[in-house]
This record gives structure tokens, sequence and C-alpha cells, in this order.
């Protein structure tokens, strides 16, 4: 059972159910149930990475088309995420929770029962969508419930633990899935756990709100949103057309002008979808930085490798969840002993820690990721970033809420949550664009080099995008007999460069994270808020 007091404070809750007068037990209960709903939204961000293949063989999906099964699910996440947690300000916190686990379970089904690769992607949306109004009131209410900062590390300890394990749970929990069953039997899981999660948030958590919110930010909504989805569909489409095609062209326009209208916009309204003021808050600035870049970097490893390890390396879904289970652990272990230990020095050293200990494990996971893997060291790399994402996800959360008061608890929740989604979904755009343009430009290279004539060649790479090559088509080619093993040897050799590129790419992004976190974020020994005088100024000015 969780160690943590709950301490009462009234005006933070609504309706006659309070955490504090139903005891320690019943509040380490209500976390437990909230951690149940997080795991559920985090596990489906990458526990689909070790099923692509088989949704490219049966669904015979091309590689934007997988891409667009992740980011279906993570853009629509990180769109409306922000909206709903201020809805579940005003609202309810659990209202709007159960109905996101309800909306969901529905888009699981829809995913389950999908008959093409087109209506598993809109499933993966609803799913999004479900996740956007689920999670946001798991990180906001133990504001409420534990009002109290060194209380509160301890409880996002277990809240960073119970998201790094979603995270590195999910090829595992895939892994078994696919080796036992098929790439369906993900969602029809999906369903059974968000459905038992459903049942007993229902029964125990206590709603929790506040009245003075304001009304959802609209206009904000639909900007933010509009700016992001342009973005990701451009890096996308630019894998195919290049970024000098006129839609790619216009889409990245479209993206600027509303990232810049959403910012002005976001200038005007009382209670704006997101406070622009707290940026001048070094903890709240950075915080949602870091958060960014750690999860833009952290899908090289659960989309790319994974991908890699399945369709290069030939790795069996029960190898591959043996692959994650030590980085699985790891993450845990170091998210629970972060909590502890933001509590007692600055975020600033764990946060750089965290970020130095990533990017070592990306550097060296690049090393033994070949054909013909040597497993042992791979685990052992794949670890080591485990422990870093782990140590870093704990001190930044606790910084970002730390950053603001209580009556916004919410939007700084979906403002971290945010980030990590929005890097998670532009991390798969944007890695996705370097591993493709890599893996055929060294593809093309390699198959010139061995004479591959143009239309093998053009076969070759329509094989390797949709993972089907007809029957009559292999026949017509089949009298290269010997060039088929190097053309293969080719494919996998450039799809190794492009993971290779990808994997350092993400291995400087984390290493220029902790950097920003050194700079920028004050020592604090004590543990007190690392934005504390900031959000004080802050406070007096807008009173004033």
């Amino acid at each position: 059972m969780l160690r943590l007091r709950a301490v009462r404070r009234p005006e933070a809750l609504s309706g006659s159910s309070t955490l504090s007068d139903s005891g320690v037990a019943f509040s380490n209960l209500a976390l437990g149930v909230l951690c149940t709903l997080l795991f559920l939204t985090f596990l489906d961000s990458t526990i689909v990475s070790v099923a692509l293949g088989n949704v490219q063989t049966t669904l015979r999906a091309n590689v934007g088309e997988l891409q667009w099964v992740v980011a279906a699910y993570t853009l629509t996440f990180a769109s409306i995420m922000l909206a709903c947690g201020m809805i579940g300000d005003e609202l309810g916190r659990k209202k709007v929770m159960l109905t996101g686990a309800g909306v969901f379970c529905a888009g699981s089904v829809l995913c389950a029962l999908a008959p093409n690769v087109q209506v598993l992607i809109a499933g993966r949306a609803v799913m999004g969508l479900g996740a956007a109004a689920s999670e946001p009131g798991t990180l906001s209410m133990l504001r409420h419930l534990y009002p109290d900062e060194r209380v509160r590390s301890r409880a996002i300890g277990w809240w960073a633990a119970t998201s790094g394990f979603a995270l590195a749970a999910g090829p595992l929990i895939g892994g078994i899935i696919i080796g036992a069953w098929s790439w369906r039997g993900i969602f029809w899981f999906n369903l059974a756990f968000g459905l038992t999660a459903l049942i007993i948030a229902a029964i125990i958590l206590p709603e929790s709100a506040d009245p003075a919110a304001a009304r959802v930010d609209t206009a904000g909504t639909l900007l933010g949103a509009g700016a992001l989805a342009t973005l990701v569909y451009a890096v996308i489409y630019a894998e195919g057309a290049g970024f000098a095609a006129p839609v790619v062209i216009t889409m990245l326009c479209v993206s600027a002008v509303l990232v810049t209208a959403f910012v002005w916009w976001e200038r005007r309204p009382a209670y704006p979808l997101l406070d622009l003021r707290f940026f001048r808050v070094s903890a709240f600035t950075t915080g949602n930085i870091v958060a960014f870049c750690t999860y833009f970097a952290t899908f090289a490893i659960f989309f790319f490798t994974a991908l890699y390890l399945v369709e290069v390396a030939n790795a069996s879904g029960y190898r591959l969840a043996l692959v994650f289970l030590p980085m699985t652990a790891l993450m845990i272990v170091a998210s629970v002993l972060a909590g502890r230990w933001t509590t007692i020095v600055s975020p600033r050293w764990s946060i750089t820690a965290g970020c130095v200990l990533f990017a070592a494990g990306l550097l060296l996971a690049n090393l033994y990721l070949k054909p013909d893997p040597d497993y042992g060291p791979l685990v052992v790399a794949l670890a080591l970033a485990g422990i870093g994402i782990g140590t870093a996800v704990v001190p930044t959360t606790s910084a970002v809420m730390s950053a603001v008061p209580a009556s916004r608890s919410g939007m700084a929740a979906s403002s971290a949550n945010t980030s990590r989604v929005i890097g998670a979904a532009l991390g798969t755009a944007v890695l996705g664009s370097v591993v493709y343009s890599q893996l055929q430009s060294s593809l093309v290279t390699q198959m010139n080099h061995l004479g591959i004539p143009r239309a093998f060649q053009t076969v070759v790479i329509n094989g390797l995008e949709t993972g089907q090559i007809s029957g009559n088509t292999a026949a017509q080619y089949a009298s290269y007999g010997k060039l088929v093993q190097e053309v293969i040897n080719a494919a996998y050799g450039a799809f190794g460069d492009g993971l290779h590129a990808a994997l350092y790419l993400s291995a400087g992004l984390a290493l220029l994270a902790g950097l920003l976190s050194l700079v920028t974020l004050r020592s604090d020994p004590g543990g007190s808020d690392p934005g504390r005088s900031d959000r004080g100024a802050l406070t007096s000015q807008s009173s004033g």
C-alpha cells in the first residue's frame, strides 16, 4: 500500500466526498485508481509499435499509414488535452475522466473490428479523444489530494512511475499478445482493461472541481489543434512528396499562421487555454520543454527500434517483450526513487542526470542495433535509457505543477502532458521522415551499386513501403535469383542507416534538454517550490 498522507483541502474538492475524510487508506486507493486510468492511456502510446509489422501485412498498409496508426492517437490526444483539463476543472474531473474512458473503450472496439487501415486510423483517433478527456484529471487531482509539496512529489513519483511503466510496458504487453494472437488482440485487451478501470473509478473516485473555473477557451482549442494537425500532416506527407511539394509548403505555412494566431489569442481571455504568463517562470517553461524533448526522443525506441527488431532482426513478439522487460522494470524503479530524491534536491539535478543517462542509453543502443543484434548489450543499453527517462519525468512534472497556483492545476497538468504527447506525435512524424528519407536514399544507392534495374528498384521500394509484393511481380523478377538476397540485405542496411540517424538526433535532443535544465533551473537543496518567487510575482501582478 502506498504510504502517502492525504491532507485536507475542502476548498479544492466539491461535493460531500473528500479523500481526507475517508482516511489514508482510501486516499491511497484513490491514487491507485488514478494510476490505473493513467496506465491505460499511456500504454496505448507504445503498445501498437510492436504490432505494426503484423498490421502492414494483414491490412496492406504503407509506411505513411503505419505512422498515422500511431500519430492519429497521439495527435488527437495532444490537440484537445488542454481543453479537457479546463472542462474537468469546471464541470468535474471525475465526470470528464469517466466519459473519456468510455470513449476510449468505444475506439478500441472500432480498432479491433477494423476491416482496413483507414478504419483502424479512425478508431485510433477516437481512442485519442477518449485519452485526452481521461488523462489530465489523473494528475490535476493529485494537486488537490496532496497540497503539501513533499507529499505531492512522492505521489507524482508514483504517477510518473506508472506513466513510465505504461510506456515501457507497451512493447512488452503488445509482444506477448502478438505472440499469442494477433494485433487485434491488443484492442480487445484495451477494451477489457478499460471497462474494468472505468467501473472501479466510478465507484472509488471522489468528484473534484474548481467552482471558480472559467468557460473553456474554444477558440484557443481550435487554433492549437489546427496548428498541430497541419504540422504533423505536413511532415508525414513530406516523406513521399518531399518538403518542396506545394501541399507540404501550404500546410507548414498554415501551421505557422495558426501558431501565431494561437499566441495572439491566448493573451486575451481572462482564463486562457494556456496561460502564457507562466512561461516567464523558468520551472514551468523548462519543464514543458524537457517533457517535449524526452518524449520526442522516447519514440525513437518504442516505435522505430521495436519495428526494426521485428522487421529486420525477425524478433518474435515474445523476444521483443524480453528485450524491453529490464527497461520497463528499471524505469519504474528510477521514477519512484526520483520522486523521493526530488523532495531533497533541486529538480535541476534530477532532470539533468536523467537526460544524460537517456542520451547515453540511446547512443549505446545504436551500437548494437543490426540485422543480427547482440541482445545482451542491447538490453543493457535500453535499460540505461529507461533509467534516464524515469529519472527525468518526475522532477519535470513536479516543476511544472509547482510553478502554478492550485486553481490552475488543471491547466498545468494538461500543459505538461500536452507537451509530452506533442513530443510523441512530432517524434513519430519527424523521426519517421528521417528514417524513411535515409532508408530510401541509402537503398537506391546500394541497388544502383548492385546494378539492379530501375523497374525492379521500384518494385523493391513499393514492397518496402507496403510490405507486399504480388505473386505476378515476384515471378516476373525471379530470374534475378541471388540478387534478391542482396537487395534484401541492402534494404535491411538502409533501414538501419535511418534508425541510427533517428537515434543520434534523439540523443542530441535529450542532451540539449539536460543542458537547458542545468542552465535555467535554480538549485534549491531544500526541495522548495522552484518557481515560487516568479509565480508570486505573477500572482501579485495579476491581482493588481
